[in-house]
């Protein structure tokens, strides 16, 4: 039998093709060229496999221009009006008008999937009042096998991408987890529409809710990124401790091309992506300086009054007890008000709770996260199109300024814990009203009170008690009253006898660990108490340096007892002085610094932090890392072995370490300087070693040649386009040095010269925000991919591979390579697992919500509105689904397993275990495609 087949050409003519059908297939495409189905199979099979991987080229260089766009687009920032606490005002700031999560479920998720979305959209609309029920959906098993490709293959590459032994895990895992879950959820829903709800059917609600789905998970992406469930008040902790928000990234914000554009479109800026990180922890380093000046300035506390001080009893019972006083400059309103209020929060603090737990706590607010997110988007020579954070707060100078405050009362608490009140028969004697009191070295004075017992109380009546206060037994326990410190001769009918007349002692200091004239001022001197008098006071002068040390003691003793008195328990009082100075923490400024090989030196900065009282000395030394130290400079050694002690004088916040580098070094290589044995009371910080590379440029100098690129380039026009994608030009060797292209770079110029002067046909992304060169590159790439699913119609047909998997393989690989490439990259640079593989399961759920969403929607209101259902096959479909969706359930719960057992989503210590994770996921890719495949040519015989 033969089938004769007439094709008209208008006025042109026809052609007639007779084809047996038990040799040849029919193709029908529009993309057919006259009597192309007499060609050979083989030939059209090796064309058409070709075309479509010359035009996933395309594909390539139109998603890249259609990057920069988006890029440009969500680089846009407005300003706003908010509240700056520091200065009690409003100010106005620039914040980015795109929510990163938002921009990266929508515009980043139509950059890297529009080839799948568009082509399933194109052949919904291709179908249109055709009977399609008995046809499986190019489009639709596009998005599956690339959702299968992108979670498992991706997954698995960047799994062992990881160099070395690091770890590296997802910082936004509550969005992830999200959009995890949603991903599932997408193809399980899926399945119930096409299986269980309306078998076989779409319906106009289904496919509308399927739509819908798509906002609503951008909105509670939105809102777990921004914590809306968290308990507000954590939140709330949390937002009263921010810092002014701070960007990730060091951006160029220039319009000139960008050689990493295929087409020479411009970016948003250019993105230094390690060395911003250095930079960001500089400008940390500096705001806390200045935050911790103005709070010693503003918020200088000392506990006691201005002229009294109180001893410390048994009987205290939390940090109220103690009078806080502010610096003697500020005035009694100012006073009064700071010192209700250091009261009150120190209340709040030690209320009720073990007071070792509120300082611990306290002194962990003292120190700001720097913590610095780093997010880039990495895609084929893409940069990133996101560039806003989430921010990360620390605690303000308010909170260390309490715990400086808590520590005090802590101190003086401790000092006075064993201390006891005059005891025994004391009638006729002196006493101290202590045995033990404390003070702050900064108070200057000590107010102690000497008592003399005159009375002798009844049986059952009231005891006196130190400082001239009663305290009456109830119970077991006791209840303090207040009494002057003179005697009412009408309340002398309550003693059975009162010690009359003047009487005098006298008092002396004597030195403990506390030594005179360093500690406090020697005294000397005499007590009278008149008549009517019980209580005397001593005032002590105490010194204050600002050198740290540990705390001493010295004591005060009564003598020499007059008129027929005598000394009682305690006669000798133990005065401990507690040491208030702060010598602070030091660090490096950065952790990696850079040579000037102009001038050939490497400088270092140490900072002083958290304090800045009194001299403090510590040591310094070089450590060779790949750089090799001596003595002297030659052409084996890099640098100058350096060692020497650092004395950083009162108030002094910064020292500068000098190393003689060797100009002429080759290579890259770095040694290290470490600072350790710091003198008494300071303590080195985090950063306590910097690394220090020879033959790398700073910042500045980096952000100064990507300026000097950008100057010398050309300005984005259309012209400059054309030039910028029609020149070839090579890379640069580690030194710095250009390197002629290579025949690689020559061939890829040559397969995609045409992509690229097509490229350079979208408007400039300087024009108009970048609007048009978004519409145009995605009308480019929607053209492209048009194409290409007429390719894989006649290719499957041709070969006879039948239509899901030629979506599942070929396609599906060809959309997701660029992808694969970029998030290989992003494992092995960036610092967290984010921008490898953060980004996959949110592109997964967007393919469903879009890709299918949108081409249901057209395909069942145009059937409701001719009266035809809109009919879907679910044969091959459902099982795919399920396959992939039990495969992917497995894969997050294998990531989840790795977070928590090894560290990290990607990389890890063990071999055995990154390299097994990385097989088992390829494996279970492999057993989609295999499972899928037999399903789809009926060899496996499987009914849901």
């Amino acid at each position: 039998m033969v089938y004769e087949l007439k094709t008209e050409y208008g006025d042109r003519g026809y052609v007639v093709e007779y084809l047996a059908t038990n040799e040849s297939e029919y193709c029908k495409s529009w993309l057919l060229l006259p009597a192309e189905n007499l060609w050979s199979e083989y030939v059209r099979g090796i064309l058409y496999l070709m075309c479509m991987f010359y035009f996933f080229l395309g594909v390539a260089i139109s998603s890249d221009i259609f990057m920069n766009s988006i890029e440009v687009l969500t680089s846009k920032k407005r300003t706003v009006k908010q509240w700056d606490p520091e200065k009690n005002e409003m100010k106005e700031v620039q914040v980015f008008i795109w929510n990163e999560t938002v921009a990266n479920l929508t515009l980043m998720a139509l950059g890297s999937s529009a080839p799948e979305i568009l082509l399933a959209t194109f052949e919904s609309i291709g179908s249109l009042g055709v009977d399609n029920s008995d046809k499986d959906s190019l489009g639709t098993f596009t998005i599956i096998g690339s959702a299968a490709f992108n979670l498992l293959i991706i997954t698995s590459v960047c799994v062992v991408s990881v160099k070395g032994e690091e770890a590296k895990y997802i910082k936004e895992f509550g969005v992830f987890l999200l959009t995890a879950v949603w991903s599932l959820w997408a193809y399980i829903w899926l399945l119930l529409v096409v299986q269980y709800i309306s078998p076989g059917e779409v319906e106009p609600w289904e496919a509308w809710v399927t739509f819908l789905y798509m906002p609503v998970f951008v909105f509670l992406a939105y809102a777990t990124d921004n914590g809306w469930w968290r308990d507000k008040c954590s939140k709330k902790n949390e937002v009263d401790a921010q810092e002014p928000k701070q960007m990730d990234h060091i951006r160029i914000m220039t319009h000139q091309q960008r050689r990493g554009s295929f087409a020479g479109h411009a970016t948003a800026g250019k993105e230094l992506h390690m060395l911003e990180m250095e930079k960001q922890q500089k400008l940390s380093v500096l705001s806390l300086n200045s935050l911790d000046k103005k709070s010693r300035s503003d918020d200088h506390l000392h506990p006691y009054g201005n002229d009294r001080q109180h001893s410390i009893s048994p009987g205290l019972k939390s940090a109220k007890d103690i009078n806080v006083s502010i610096d003697s400059d500020r005035d009694s309103h100012e006073k009064e008000h700071d010192q209700a209020n250091a009261e009150d929060r120190l209340v709040k603090m030690d209320k009720g709770k073990d007071q070792q737990q509120t300082l611990s706590r306290a002194r962990n607010h003292k120190k700001i996260n720097t913590s610095i997110m780093n997010k880039a988007r990495f895609r084929h020579a893409v940069v990133s199109a996101m560039t806003g954070t989430k921010k990360r707060v620390g605690s303000g100078h308010k909170s260390a300024r309490f715990a400086e405050l808590v520590k005090q009362v802590q101190s003086i608490n401790q000092a006075s814990r064993e201390g006891k009140m005059p005891a025994g028969d004391l009638y006729g004697k002196f006493t101290f009203a202590s045995d033990r009191y404390a003070v702050l070295e900064s108070a200057g004075k000590l107010i102690i009170d000497v008592l003399f017992h005159r009375n002798m109380p009844k049986a059952g009546m009231k005891a006196q008690v130190m400082n001239g206060d009663t305290m009456t037994f109830k119970n077991g326990s006791t209840q303090v009253t207040s009494i002057p410190a003179t005697a009412n001769p009408a309340n002398k009918h309550n003693m059975e006898q009162v010690f009359e007349g003047t009487v005098s002692v006298e008092f002396e200091t004597r030195e403990g660990s506390g030594k005179a004239g360093k500690d406090f001022k020697y005294q000397t001197g005499v007590l009278t108490f008149k008549d009517t008098e019980y209580r005397q006071t001593i005032s002590l002068d105490i010194i204050n340096d600002n050198q740290f040390e540990n705390d001493c003691d010295f004591y005060v003793i009564l003598k020499n007892a007059t008129s027929g008195t005598s000394l009682g328990d305690p006669s000798v009082t133990r005065i401990t002085v507690v040491d208030d100075d702060e010598p602070g923490e030091f660090q490096f400024e950065t952790p990696h610094a850079y040579a000037d090989l102009s001038s050939g030196k490497m400088k270092v900065t140490v900072l002083r932090e958290y304090g800045v009282d009194g001299k403090v000395t510590m040591e310094y030394s070089t450590i060779d890392g790949t750089a090799t130290g001596g003595s002297s400079l030659s052409k084996d050694v890099d640098y100058i072995q350096t060692s020497g002690t650092l004395e950083f004088k009162h108030q002094e916040t910064s020292k500068t370490i000098e190393i003689k580098i060797n100009k002429e070094a080759k290579g890259s290589k770095n040694f290290v300087v470490a600072l350790k044995n710091p003198s008494l009371g300071a303590k080195i910080g985090n950063r306590s070693a910097v690394v220090c590379h020879i033959n790398k440029e700073s910042i500045e100098d980096r952000i100064a040649e990507v300026i000097k690129e950008e100057e010398e380039d050309e300005p984005i026009t259309w012209p400059g386009q054309f030039r910028n994608a029609m020149s070839i030009e090579g890379g640069q060797d580690e030194d710095g040095n250009d390197v002629p292209p290579s025949f690689s770079d020559y061939l890829l110029h040559f397969l995609t010269f045409l992509w690229k002067i097509i490229g350079a046909m979208v408007p400039p992304t300087t024009i108009l925000g970048a609007w048009p060169a978004f519409v145009f590159s995605l009308v480019y790439i929607a053209l492209l991919t048009l194409v290409i699913e007429q390719l894989g119609h006649l290719l499957g047909c041709v070969v006879g591979l039948k239509t899901s998997v030629t979506g599942i393989t070929i396609i599906a690989l060809g959309t997701s390579l660029p992808d694969t490439f970029a998030s290989r990259t992003a494992a092995m640079q960036d610092e967290h697992a984010d921008a490898a593989i953060g980004n996959v399961t949110g592109s997964n759920s967007v393919n469903v919500f879009l890709g299918l969403g949108l081409p249901w929607v057209l395909s069942s209101m145009y059937g409701l509105a001719n009266g035809k259902p809109y009919k879907v096959p679910s044969g091959n479909l459902t099982q795919s689904v399920i396959i992939f969706s039990t495969l992917g359930a497995l894969c997050i719960i294998i990531l989840v397993l790795r977070r928590k057992f090894v560290g990290g989503e990607l990389g890890g210590k063990n071999p055995f275990i990154k390299w097994g994770c990385s097989i088992t996921l390829f494996l279970m890719w492999t057993i989609y495609i295999i499972l899928a495949s037999l399903k789809a040519y009926e060899i496996l015989d499987w009914e849901v």
